[in-house]
């Protein structure tokens, strides 16, 4: 493959960082590490640390390619915004608009109200969702229509809360296949990748660039076999540290004399524009995370993380800077480092930044009151019945609250258990159970069921999640709705 960029940039108000990093990539047990970092339209410095492949000997760097995880957000909404320029989709239309014959189906609210925007900024409905595919396993991804009668259920009212959801990101790279008639990889390839000069990017990993791939590792140090899911544009796309410190350049308005001008200035700007809330004064535009204060600036990010991933990618719009930290195994490194070379740069970020260390350090110092315990409000107590819709069957659910704050519950004929680890705060129940979900999806790895329902008057309802138990391999979070009535 061609390599352009043969030689390290090398910077030497880095080197405090660089010690940093060959000494945490030995405390870590993490295998390497990849950093960039530009201002002003120039690279400052980009470097691999430790080994891309421990078997083979092959050594990190800036140009190896990394899992991205959930970094693939912001360059899937950047191929939708391609669309979106041409007059081909229409953010604030249905997303249901722009499907084939499965739909999102609306359980509480309007599924018209669910829109291209509303999917994009996490605020549409959907609730958690991630569901992984071994290939040394046999289950294979289903085709995005069978994903979608499954899983595709708005189990808030569209526009009602922010919830991350990865399956909206596989949706929205269904449809750009669907509209630009290419496959999604070969659109992101052709319409992305190609004129931003992303030679080292790709949708998973070809053969082409398999020599490149930095393999990801399980915390038991050993590689992870080769995984899929049913959300690619949440999670599918591989990029080297180059490559992606001159995509953040790109959402910077850097514009670099090789690269296209894929999108205009005004697209970007909306894309970071943040249109549903987190919290803190933190939202979420189409494809960023905005944060209103970070250390006291606004920034535009994303990470990334899941098995034998973890990612950063931050811009300072206002100091034209990008810093991207990437690693092949679950680690905290490349939070850390990307903190520390902010605080290289921005020398208020670091004042910020050891004032709010000290504080957090004087906090947990002082007795910490212990957490309160459950108690019903009045209109929990009693019992609620009603069922949980899977896309096998509905099975039967009751719960009694106790006045003692116990929390009965029984699934099906399954036998009684309990509701543990309970929250109720702004009318919403949160807990974890046991039970038996009932279908293939959920029943290939142990799980747990938790509740995320909202109290709407005499109505219980949300979604109960199977969260797979920790484990050698990735798990899952499948969400299916669920409703409850008060009796009597």
């Amino acid at each position: 493959m061609k390599n352009k960029d043969k030689t390290k940039t090398h910077n030497d108000q880095f080197n405090c960082v660089r010690d940093l990093i060959r000494a945490k990539l030995v405390e870590l047990s993490t295998p390497s590490l990849a950093v960039a970092v530009a201002q002003n339209g120039k690279i400052l410095w980009e470097e691999g640390f430790g080994w891309a492949d421990r078997e083979n000997r092959v050594p990190a760097n800036e140009h190896t390619l990394y899992s991205l995880a959930s970094i693939s957000k912001p360059i899937t909404a950047t191929g939708l915004m391609i669309l979106k320029e041409r007059g081909k989709i229409d953010l604030d239309r249905p997303i249901n608009d722009y499907l084939g014959d499965a739909k999102l189906k609306a359980w509480v609210g309007n599924s018209g109200e669910a829109t291209v925007r509303g999917v994009a900024n996490h605020s549409s409905g959907l609730p958690l969702h991630y569901h992984f595919f071994h290939e040394d396993e046999p289950y294979q991804r289903p085709p995005m229509d069978e994903t979608i009668r499954r899983y595709g259920n708005l189990v808030t009212a569209p526009g009602e809360k922010y919830q991350y959801a990865n399956l909206g990101y596989g949706i929205l790279d269904y449809v750009i296949s669907r509209l630009s008639g290419k496959s999604y990889p070969a659109f992101m390839r052709e319409e992305v990748f190609l004129p931003l000069d992303m030679t080292h990017t790709s949708v998973n990993i070809g053969p082409r660039l398999k020599k490149y791939q930095a393999v990801r590792y399980g915390s038991d140090g050993l590689p992870i076999p080769f995984y899929d899911f049913d959300h690619p544009g949440a999670s599918a796309v591989f990029s080297s540290a180059h490559d992606l410190v001159r995509f953040g350049m790109f959402h910077l308005k850097a514009h670099l004399p090789d690269q296209k001008a894929i999108l205009s200035d005004e697209t970007i700007d909306e894309m970071q524009q943040p249109t549903a809330d987190i919290s803190n004064g933190n939202g979420y535009g189409i494809g960023w995370r905005i944060n209103s204060n970070e250390m006291g600036y606004r920034s535009i990010r994303h990470s990334g993380g899941m098995g034998g991933v973890s990612t950063v990618l931050v811009l300072v719009p206002s100091e034209k800077l990008a810093v991207v930290a990437l690693t092949n195994s679950s680690s905290p490194l490349p939070d850390q480092i990307s903190k520390e070379i902010l605080s290289v740069m921005l020398p208020e970020y670091a004042r910020n930044r050891a004032l709010s260390e000290t504080q957090k350090e004087q906090e947990k110092g002082q007795s910490q009151e212990p957490a309160p315990s459950f108690e019903p409000t009045p209109e929990l107590i009693g019992k609620w019945s009603g069922s949980v819709h899977t896309y096998k069957r509905d099975i039967p659910l009751t719960f009694w609250f106790k006045e003692s704050g116990d929390v009965h519950v029984q699934l099906g004929d399954q036998l009684k258990t309990l509701l543990n680890d309970m929250s109720f705060k702004d009318g919403c129940l949160g807990g974890r159970m046991m039970g038996d979900i009932g279908t293939e999806d959920a029943n290939r790895r142990p799980y747990h069921l938790h509740t995320a329902l909202k109290l709407r008057g005499q109505v219980l309802n949300g979604a109960i999640t199977a969260i797979s138990l920790p484990g050698p391999r990735l798990g899952n979070a499948l969400s299916h709705w669920v409703e409850l009535k008060k009796q009597g």
